[in-house]
């Protein structure tokens, strides 16, 4: 089995437009939530969004381009022409089929869809635009940046809703460690904030209603209303360990172990039992070969919703233990930029590998009341300068869908 390694890195989210920018404004416990001004919400009760701020597609992609891209694709091929640059490489060395895209979207073009299905109902068929379903699929991020780049190799999304992005990541790391790609364009990419999408999200009682920027996205308190809609992208390259040592390649971190399960309980709510999502630590854990008492830090998907937090609690017990649970520093990322569905996990990603890197957890933003459910310890005094060797990414998406990374700090 070959070993893997993350190279590169790039991202857009409310937090910054790479990933320097982004890590700075983490360890400056920064939010990127703002007020809606993308469409009139003075009928609305939902007043905050993670929004991507000041992004210019044009520095990477040519204007044409991209007026014949959907948001999500923006930000996908973005952060993935940023995460190439970081790694130092191309891949030219290697044959083009050993080195694939993987990229997920919990959704994909939305924005379009209903952009179009109006132009549709106000002026006829033949008005639809020509680019409406390549722009639209959920698959054409990857598809792009294999055009941009020239990788041939597996290419397809992840659509697990908000585990879309960790489990494109865990399978990208699957192809290396079982030796079908040597390198991978990983991760996730999502750009829904629309009224439309707010509404159908507020209405399932999932959104928090919070106008106050401090206190809209406050996981695992006692008094949390729901998640901020997000938007962005995370990528991340993946190679095959002995490819990058001979290249001198920088190494942020060691993926050792993915986890994937399912439910098999409810459309939107994790099961209460935690037995599926707590399989999914377990499975990455028995592969990265440590137990819940190795493990320094989690990354949760703690999303700031009633059940999420509490049943991911109960899955983070059942998974390490009750003792190892409650010695872990467990975090949420979410708490800062809110949820971006398909992205969440690749951005998490990042945030997990350069804990490892730099021995640094960050603080879960708004939390003031404890809640009985909720007992680990959530970093909710501030940032932690402390040794993180083994970390662990959760994600949960609609539908029960589980995944869980295992991030190791690099070391020979």
């Amino acid at each position: 089995m070959k070993r893997v390694v993350i190279t590169g890195m790039g991202t857009v989210n409310p937090l910054g437009n790479n990933v320097s920018e982004f890590w700075d404004n983490i360890k400056a416990n920064k939010l990127g939530f703002s007020y809606i001004d993308q469409f009139d919400v003075s009928d609305f009760d939902v007043k905050i969004v993670g929004a991507v701020k000041d992004f210019d597609p044009s520095e990477v992609i040519d204007k044409k381009e991209a007026r014949r891209m959907d948001r999500f694709t923006q930000f996908a091929v973005y952060a993935a022409d940023e995460a190439l640059k970081d790694s130092g490489t191309d891949f030219k060395d290697l044959d083009p089929f050993r080195v694939g895209v993987i990229v997920g979207a919990g959704i994909g073009g939305l924005s379009q869809m209903e952009a179009e299905h109006t132009k549709f109902l106000e002026k006829g068929a033949d008005r639809i635009s020509v680019f409406f379903i390549p722009m639209m699929i959920a698959n054409m991020a990857g598809g792009l940046i294999s055009m941009r780049t020239g990788f041939k190799g597996a290419n397809y999304p992840v659509v697990t809703a908000c585990a879309s992005g960790s489990h494109a990541i865990g399978e990208a790391f699957r192809k290396i460690k079982d030796g079908y790609l040597d390198a991978c364009v990983a991760g996730g990419a999502e750009a829904v904030i629309t009224k439309f999408t707010l509404g159908g999200f507020n209405n399932m009682k999932a959104l928090s209603k919070s106008d106050d920027l401090e206190k809209c996205s406050t996981p695992f308190d006692a008094n949390r209303q729901g998640f901020v809609l997000g938007e962005g992208s995370g990528i991340l390259i993946l190679e095959e360990l002995e490819h990058a040592k001979a290249r001198g390649a920088k190494i942020y971190a060691e993926i050792v172990g993915y986890g994937a399960t399912g439910d098999a309980f409810h459309m939107t709510s994790p099961d209460p039992e935690g037995e599926a999502s707590s399989m999914a630590i377990k499975l990455a854990m028995e592969e990265a070969g440590v137990t819940g008492d190795q493990i320094d830090y989690i990354n949760a998907h703690g999303t700031s919703t009633g059940l999420n937090d509490k049943y991911e609690t109960t899955a983070i017990k059942k998974a390490l233990g009750e003792e190892a649970a409650h010695k872990t520093a467990v975090n949420s990322t979410k708490s800062m930029i809110g949820h971006l569905l398909g992205a969440a996990g690749a951005v998490e990603a990042i945030v997990t590998a350069l804990s490892c890197k730099e021995d640094f957890i960050h603080r879960t933003m708004g939390y003031e009341t404890p809640d009985e459910n909720c007992d680990l310890d959530y970093v909710t005094e501030g940032n932690r300068n402390t040794k993180v060797d083994v970390a662990l990414s959760n994600s949960l998406g609609f539908g029960g869908h589980n995944a869980t990374l295992c991030i190791k700090k690099y070391a020979e």
